[in-house]
């Protein structure tokens, strides 16, 4: 039995298309997360980023891996309905935390969010994975922007540095440039949100987001769950989140004193 949240459709269209909307996942939890927010830009983490680019105008900070340190996080992360949620669309019967991810445009903030694939940046492989995208300011022209079947691609999309945009693997063939979907008329997917609804895309499903120029902030919480199939894998070099020192092996469940399961069915 599925969430209410979530119909057949869904997950047929999560599955086909790697993205879908999830209306008010996090709906209940809006203030705890603006406030988790607040922490977080108050007292950055060790990965935190302020994206500064030349000619680029505003602030883009950004954060991750910080759900142990800041309890609003951890709040939201074991009572929301989002493990519920990732298992019926990934269709898996466990649900296993990975990582947080926090981004914040501020008004007048030109730069994009550069297109993508999150999952050549990551340490883990698998089909049954999924990622929350949750803004919480309404967001029309600065919501994210994903490819439709792109988690489907034969090969996935070379990952790059978002700041300098150098490769951040040297690519010895197996990954395939990054393409301009708007150029080359591929179907772009994106929602106009309100707070606490969320994005639910497959890690290799290609998305970006355009600059904000509106005169409001755009704060978004990100979430980075895996299912049944996820595995340790190597990467040509330093992936991203790093953890360094988990010493897994290429084959291994992520280990769970580290990755706790959420859920298990």
């Amino acid at each position: 039995m599925t969430h209410p949240l979530v119909s057949q459709a869904m997950i047929d269209d999560f599955q086909t298309d790697g993205v879908v909307l999830v209306k008010g996942l996090f709906a209940d939890h809006i203030e705890t997360l603006r406030a988790g927010v607040a922490a977080n830009m108050d007292e950055p983490g060790p990965y935190a980023s302020e994206n500064k680019k030349d000619g680029e105008t505003g602030r883009f900070f950004d954060d991750y891996c910080n759900w142990s340190r800041i309890p609003q996080f951890r709040e939201v992360i074991e009572k929301s309905p989002a493990a519920e949620v990732a298992a019926d669309l990934m269709q898996s019967q466990s649900v296993q935390m990975f990582h947080d991810h926090v981004l914040v445009k501020e008004p007048g903030t030109s730069m994009a969010t550069p297109w993508h694939q999150d999952g050549p940046y990551y340490f883990v492989d698998g089909q049954q994975n999924i990622s929350f995208w949750s803004p919480l300011d309404p967001v029309k022209q600065a919501t994210l922007r994903c490819v439709a079947g792109s988690h489907r691609w034969e090969k996935e999309v070379l990952p790059t540095r978002w700041v300098s945009e150098e490769g951040f693997f040297p690519d010895e063939g197996q990954y395939m440039p990054i393409p301009d979907p708007d150029a080359e008329g591929m179907k772009v997917v994106e929602f106009e949100m309100e707070p606490g609804d969320a994005v639910a895309f497959n890690y290799r499903t290609l998305h970006g987001a355009r600059g904000n120029t509106s005169d409001s902030r755009r704060r978004a919480f990100s979430l980075r769950l895996v299912g049944d199939d996820a595995r340790y894998v190597e990467r040509p070099g330093r992936t991203s989140p790093p953890f360094p020192g988990h010493d897994m092996v290429p084959g291994q469940r992520l280990r769970e004193d580290w990755f706790p399961v959420l859920l298990q069915r």
